[in-house]
């Protein structure tokens, strides 16, 4: 052994000197770095300030967090692509390291000058907008929370990504043995982007489907606390129906279960000059749950029994009105039309899902028309077989997915106008083919949000929160039957398209609704993921934004059933009323 050799029971990590740790972490981001898209980065960076600005709707910080991590992966995958698409054409260039090293400096720099200042904007910006929506703010606290959602989310995203890649370059890697590499890298791309479809659509998707149907098909079968079966004839699933309460669903018990009784409209009789006790009648409300053994054909064949045996061809007015996904008919559009009527009315709907509408608006966009169309022909079948000097005015209705339901049982206006007595159309999504034709083909200048159509002589449009006042803007020249559309400038439930991924949309360069920040602006990808948020957001807002619209069905429903006996005053009556219950 020589002299200078340490002795031989000396602990190796005596002999070794240990690497600082910081050292070990600057190596690791280091080599992280040099794994990344410079032109990916800078694109990631934009697209999270871009993330911050306003949309449509308030956005709680986990719910900003989400956004900004979408965004941020949407940056950095058009950036890399457009790299990697360079260097492929053989545009490359080498900068020198000191260069590179500076160019690596700069852009930190410039995250952390730009990352706190935009989340600082964005926490202003959405102050401001939940200011406008007469909402509190989110603490300052959350600030950091959702910075760290968002990475979180787009480094899984990343990683996700990345797997992707490494299995269509071993994929390439079997493909070269017979095919020339330019070819097998294409071709294992192809390979990998379409399985991975296949998976998602074919067995993630699917399998979800098939997990959300059960677990709703068994809420559906709850009664919630404090909701007991109706006792009155009038009603579906009380002991004289032909449909048993059991079988009506969760929200089909909901609906039969509440609303306005014959003692609630007999003391509205008492504050209203429209009409007296003695014209107040019990409403009728009848409906049919879903079977899945059964034909949506059979269970409108019920809905039209039930109308049989409640005898409600004998009322006023009858309502068909084609539910949300889970078989929900909006309370305040049904009370709001038997309290204008005094009870005289009948309203029917069925259940034609268990999902909610979020999920059927993007996996089943077949079922909700063809339920529509199947309620509505029942009954209108039904109606047309009573003497015309008797019946019943017959109204149409729907809201969100049951808007788009109910547009779907007709060609168009023509034939909505030919076959009913007015119709009431709420939050309509923009791929309703009768709502883009009339959008499309509205008179000039009038703007998307509130499209003027032949002067408003038989279709108008409202925007107004809490009030829909502005129907008789265009005058007292509105023929019957008459069609009303309500839609928030901030309802992203109308705005929402897959445009928005790569094209502005019309209604953004238009001047602003009253409830929608005049300094929102377009921004690819980001603004798609913004609206995709707002519209899983848009019914937690205030009524009279988003997707909520209570204060509007009075004066909605008085213009289109042409209650002229309801004075000024009366219908603010009926509307706090009704924003009381809502």
């Amino acid at each position: 052994m020589t002299p200078d050799a340490p002795p031989a029971d000396e602990p190796v990590s005596a002999r070794t000197p240990s690497v600082p740790w910081r050292r070990r972490i600057t190596t690791f981001f280091i080599r992280f770095r040099n794994t990344l898209s410079a032109t990916g980065l800078v694109l990631a960076l934009a697209f999270f300030c871009a993330s911050l600005a306003p949309s449509l709707i308030p956005r709680p910080w986990y719910f900003q967090g989400m956004t900004s991590g979408l965004s941020i992966m949407a940056g950095y995958a058009i950036g890399a692509t457009v790299g990697w698409f360079m260097r492929w054409l053989g545009f490359r260039h080498a900068w020198r390291h000191s260069t590179s090293i500076l160019l690596w400096r700069v852009l930190t720099l410039a995250a952390i000058v730009l990352v706190p200042v935009f989340m600082a904007l964005g926490a202003h910006w959405q102050t401001e907008l939940r200011r406008l929506f007469g909402m509190s703010a989110d603490g300052p606290e959350h600030v950091t929370a959702q910075l760290l959602i968002a990475l979180t989310l787009s480094l899984a995203l990343l990683y996700t990504a990345r797997g992707l890649r490494r299995l269509a370059r071993w994929v390439a890697r079997l493909l070269s043995r017979w095919i020339p590499r330019r070819a097998a890298v294409l071709a294992s791309t192809i390979i990998v982007a379409i399985g991975t479809i296949f998976v998602l659509n074919g067995t993630v998707v699917s399998f979800s489907l098939r997990a959300m149907n059960d677990l709703y098909s068994s809420v559906d079968t709850e009664i919630p606390a404090g909701l007991t079966q109706p006792t009155s004839p009038e009603r579906s699933g009380s002991p004289s129906s032909l449909n048993s309460w059991d079988g009506l669903g969760r929200q089909g018990r909901a609906f039969v279960a509440s609303g306005p009784t014959r003692e609630d409209l007999m003391v509205l009789a008492d504050q209203v000059d429209a009409f007296d006790r003695a014209q107040v009648h019990d409403p009728i409300r009848v409906y049919a749950g879903l079977d899945d053994a059964r034909h949506l054909e059979d269970t409108a064949a019920d809905v039209v029994a039930e109308l049989d045996r409640t005898n409600a061809w004998d009322r006023s007015a009858l309502l068909v009105v084609t539910s949300t996904g889970t078989g929900w008919v909006q309370p305040a559009m049904a009370d709001t039309f038997e309290y204008l009527h005094g009870g005289d009315t009948a309203i029917a709907s069925m259940q034609y899902s268990y999902l909610p509408s979020w999920v059927s608006f993007v996996s089943d966009r077949d079922t909700p028309p063809a339920a529509g169309r199947a309620l509505f022909e029942a009954v209108y079948s039904a109606w047309s077989a009573q003497p015309e000097d008797t019946r019943p005015a017959l109204y149409i209705a729907g809201l969100s997915l049951g808007s788009y339901g109910m547009q779907g049982a007709f060609s168009g206006i023509q034939d909505m106008t030919q076959r009913a007595d007015g119709a009431l159309f709420v939050g309509t999504p923009s791929f309703t083919t009768t709502w883009e034709v009339l959008t499309e083909h509205r008179d000039p200048p009038s703007p998307m949000i509130t499209p003027i159509i032949d002067d408003g002589r038989t279709v108008r449009f409202s925007s107004t929160p809490r009030s829909s006042h502005s129907l008789w803007d265009l005058g007292q020249d509105w023929s019957n039957p008459r069609i009303v559309y309500l839609q928030h400038a901030s309802d992203a439930v109308v705005w929402w398209s897959p445009d928005l991924l790569w094209s502005p949309p019309p209604w953004l360069s238009e001047p602003a609704g009253v409830d929608r920040r005049v300094d929102m602006v377009w921004l690819p990808a980001v603004t798609f993921w913004q609206v995709t948020v707002d519209m899983a957001l848009s019914g937690d807002v205030p009524t009279g934004h988003g997707h909520q619209y209570h204060g509007e069905y009075v004066d909605a429903w008085a213009a289109i059933t042409a209650a002229d006996q309801w004075s000024d005053q009366d219908l603010d009556h009926l509307r706090d009323l009704v924003l009381d219950a809502g």
